[in-house]
């Protein structure tokens, strides 16, 4: 492959037009001398979507452990033996807390996440009535993460002024069940569309690294397509002793870039996150995943540690991007 296939592969992302399997495995496949080349073919994508700007996230752990699934990578779940935090769903003041740090740190976003299967009835009433008390006081987006969602607690999100809800297809639909056998990919699904109806916006991406190969990556770079998620986090398996992907560590940072830029050709009007597993699978190139990618998270992950904000930010600007400011919420009606 050369410089010029990989500016096609941008044409086409420009132009609306999807690659090829063939043209995603060659981005896969790129050789690592020619990853900058690749990374210029993203970047104009990027920079005709996103320009040079850079979004924050702040996740919260809002609820640790106590989880019935058995997904293979997380360190929360129930075949898990991590030695993690485990607590109910936190206070609304501790919430609010955490809240309030994210937007002094600059972040665009706050991300309230829960373990668990799907959140109770009074789980979501609690989680309603403490992003109401953000909204009011604070300019950030409020995303959920909160697993399997039915229609009605959708509504009560959307009600509450919740923008977004995270929940991520993670991988393939041949490759689910090799990750999780507790519920299915199909389910995954129906919370996707519960979320759309709710006219709630839709952050869902994947997990790369859990041994999926080429052709998953690219299955379900497809299968984001047909749910046009206006956020798509790429997270990279930070494999955690104690999980049964503890052992699996196939990532390196040349390959990291390059699914990155798969995705951003697949997805050119996304906000591409760079997500979990960033600090640790990407190392020193961390700063060049901001070519494909235009949002970050700060301050650590679930139950794992991240870069600080102060370091993020020197980081972006170092690279001669900008930090997107929030958005001021609307006044209430």
């Amino acid at each position: 492959m050369s410089k010029r296939d990989y500016e096609m592969y941008a044409d086409k992302a420009l132009a609306g037009e999807c690659l090829t399997e063939a043209e995603g495995l060659a981005v896969l496949h790129a050789p690592d001398d020619a990853i900058l080349d690749l990374l210029a073919a993203a970047f104009r994508v990027r920079r005709h979507n996103w320009g040079r700007r850079v979004q924050l996230h702040v996740l919260m752990n809002a609820k640790s452990g106590l989880c019935p699934e058995d997904c293979g990578y997380c360190s929360q779940s129930s075949v898990s033996t991590a030695p993690i935090e485990r607590y109910a769903l936190q206070s609304q003041e501790a919430i609010l807390s955490e809240a309030r740090q994210a937007a002094a740190v600059g972040a665009r976003r706050f991300c309230v996440v829960i373990s668990g299967r799907g959140p109770t009835d009074g789980e979501i009433a609690r989680i309603a009535d403490t992003v109401r008390v953000i909204k009011r006081e604070l300019s950030l987006s409020i995303c959920c993460s909160l697993g399997l969602l039915s229609r009605p607690q959708a509504d009560a999100l959307k009600a509450a002024g919740v923008d977004r809800v995270n929940h991520n297809l993670n991988t393939s639909e041949r490759f689910y069940p090799e990750i999780c056998s507790t519920h299915t990919y199909d389910e995954r699904l129906e919370t996707l569309a519960n979320v759309r109806a709710a006219s709630i916006e839709q952050c869902c991406g994947v997990i790369a690294g859990q041994g999926e190969t080429d052709r998953d990556l690219i299955d379900v770079a497809v299968s984001l397509r047909t749910l046009r998620p206006e956020s798509i986090p790429v997270n990279f398996l930070h494999p955690i002793p104690g999980t049964p992907l503890e052992h699996v560590d196939r990532l390196t940072p040349m390959r990291c870039l390059k699914i990155l830029c798969l995705f951003r050709f697949y997805h050119p009007a996304a906000e591409l996150r760079v997500a979990g597993g960033r600090e640790r699978n990407l190392g020193p190139l961390q700063p060049l995943a901001l070519y494909p990618a235009n949002s970050i998270f700060v301050n650590g992950y679930l139950t794992t540690d991240g870069q600080p904000a102060d370091e993020a930010i020197t980081m972006i600007r170092q690279m001669g991007f900008e930090i997107e400011p929030a958005v001021p919420n609307p006044a209430p009606v």
